[in-house]
């Protein structure tokens, strides 16, 4: 595998990022790996070498590099006032403005395959996935959103108003223990889509706790949950990459 640390010029500024893809064949499809709210860490690089290893492009940009180049959430009251601090900081409409920029830096890497991509948000980033698919409908093929917060709101920049433009397959992966993302959320949205023409599928994970993907996330780490949702996502990016 080869990887990479490498700043992509956004007009706010030099957004941080990790790459990673194999060192032979190619170009590979890309894959955006979008953040949770903790950062940009070690834990996600592993998570999208895993990603990488199977044949793709990845890339795992820094989001809050308006504000801070390094986030290393200590979970006490004041760490975890400044995480949400950040993360308000980040707007739906700047992401999007930051994955034009990534596809457009892409377009430039011989590794990477031009064309259609995968998109995978975890947590704070299940919001951003899901309103990429629409935004960026003509290149992305297939979008995760894995415990997605937010996803359906009352604010007139919520995803869930855009959906009718996705032309890709989307994806949702429901801990069926989320308080950032209740039960109630879900079914609204799920009633939602289903009144709308888009490939799409919610899937509830039993007994998973929000964060059930995140190795190091200590007594919520699900391996069963973990393997099914890689799983999921490999068969996406098989049928549509």
């Amino acid at each position: 595998m080869k990887e990479h640390h490498i700043d992509i010029k956004t007009k706010d500024g030099m957004m941080n990022t990790f790459v990673t893809h194999p060192e032979e064949g190619g170009p590979y499809p890309v894959v955006l790996f979008l953040m949770d709210a903790p950062g940009k860490r070690e834990e996600l690089h592993d998570m999208a070498r895993r990603i990488g290893t199977a044949g793709y492009y990845v890339i795992l940009p820094n989001l809050y590099y308006r504000s801070v180049r390094e986030f290393e959430l200590v979970r006490d009251e004041a760490g975890m006032k400044r995480m949400f601090e950040l993360l308000r900081s980040i707007p739906n409409d700047l992401v999007m403005e930051d994955v034009g920029v990534m596809l457009a830096w892409a377009d430039t890497q011989t590794a990477a395959r031009k064309g259609k991509v995968g998109v995978v948000g975890y947590c704070m980033s299940g919001p951003f996935a899901f309103m990429v698919a629409s935004r960026h409908a003509d290149r992305v093929a297939v979008s995760a959103s894995i415990y997605g917060a937010g996803l359906m709101t009352d604010k007139p920049d919520s995803p869930h108003l855009f959906a009718g433009g996705i032309k890709g397959e989307m994806y949702f992966a429901c801990a069926e223990i989320d308080a950032y993302a209740p039960q109630e959320q879900i079914n609204a949205l799920d009633k939602h889509l289903s009144g709308l023409n888009i490939k799409h599928r919610i899937e509830w994970y039993p007994g998973a706790q929000h964060g059930f993907a995140f190795p190091q996330r200590a007594g919520i780490y699900d391996k069963p949950s973990a393997e099914r949702h890689w799983e999921r996502l490999f068969a996406m990016f098989r049928r549509n990459l």
